[in-house]
């Protein structure tokens, strides 16, 4: 871990390139920006002291999604994925703070994603002609458009099994085994665990059991669910339901994470990666809505 020093200005690291670091903020601000210093620039964030950025490189070994500049004269501490093992062993609630910050990316995106959903829903109504500044705001996506379709379609799961084998999947808490049919939590419970499907399948809906019900996935083996439980205690945003016979659960709570890595490390690997993949496809699916939203009007 050392500690750098960015001036006024200065790029950190460009959109595109690959990278072996990220960077948890101590002093100043950094901007987080789309096509930095091309006509169509646009600034996605700004990242204040205690913040992580630089960090989907490391987890998913993915080229830079933007370019990060200080805002200011910036300190921040420069680390690498051996530095994350050694937070598991020695501090591991910088990891938690890390996977908070994920889930918290995840959160607001999907706010995010719901509104621009809500208003193409809406956008015949003669109320909708009146939002021409959120229209405005959705039309800045026409330049990100790009940035999604360069984004992966694998899966955490599948980058798992293609570096670790099934040696990533193993099972470190107590598992449990049900039956088709049976309810994991349903939308609006309180929970604080997250899960991995260790054989079997479990189906996602919202509106489960009434007229508006709708699937959204379907998850199978070596898959994760319920993360934002684990980290934030979030309301369930949906209802999990087993779909098959004998499918095998192992549950995850956030003091279970400095056990699991102990026995496999592997596991927490797949955890943050599944929460960057996530991150990474949301944003892909937002950045297209947004695009298609702006093309049709």
């Amino acid at each position: 871990m050392n500690t750098k020093v960015f001036g006024k200005n200065e790029v950190i690291f460009r959109e595109g390139e690959f990278g072996n670091t990220f960077y948890e903020i101590k002093e100043g601000t950094a901007g987080i920006y789309l096509h930095y210093g091309q006509a169509d620039q646009r600034k996605l964030a700004d990242m204040k002291p205690g913040q992580y950025f630089g960090e989907m490189a490391i987890i998913e070994v993915w080229p830079r999604s933007a370019t990060v500049v200080a805002e200011e004269e910036l300190q921040a501490v420069e680390l690498t994925a051996e530095d994350l093992s050694f937070f598991f062993t020695e501090e591991p609630d910088r990891v938690m703070a890390l996977m908070t910050q994920l889930a918290e990316r995840l959160r607001q995106l999907t706010k995010d994603y719901d509104e621009v959903t809500a208003f193409i829903r809406e956008k015949q109504d003669a109320d909708a002609r009146q939002k021409d500044s959120f229209l405005a705001r959705m039309k800045k996506y026409k330049a990100v458009r790009d940035y999604a379709a360069k984004l992966s379609a694998i899966t955490v799961e599948d980058k798992a099994r293609e570096k670790y084998g099934e040696d990533a999947a193993k099972a470190v808490l107590p598992v449990k085994y049900y039956n088709a049919g049976e309810i994991i939590f349903r939308e609006g419970d309180e929970s604080v665990f997250m899960y991995q499907i260790h054989s079997g399948s479990v189906a996602v809906f919202v509106n489960y059991g009434t007229p508006e019900e709708t699937k959204l996935t379907t998850l199978y083996t070596n898959a994760f669910f319920g993360e934002m439980g684990l980290v934030s205690n979030d309301k369930r945003s949906a209802t999990a339901v087993v779909a098959e016979n004998e499918t095998v659960l192992e549950a995850i709570r956030a003091e279970d994470l400095k056990a699991l890595f102990n026995a496999n490390p592997m596991k927490i690997e797949m955890i943050l990666g599944h929460l960057a993949n996530r991150l990474r496809r949301l944003t892909a699916d937002y950045y297209g809505l947004c695009w298609t939203a702006a093309k049709e009007n």
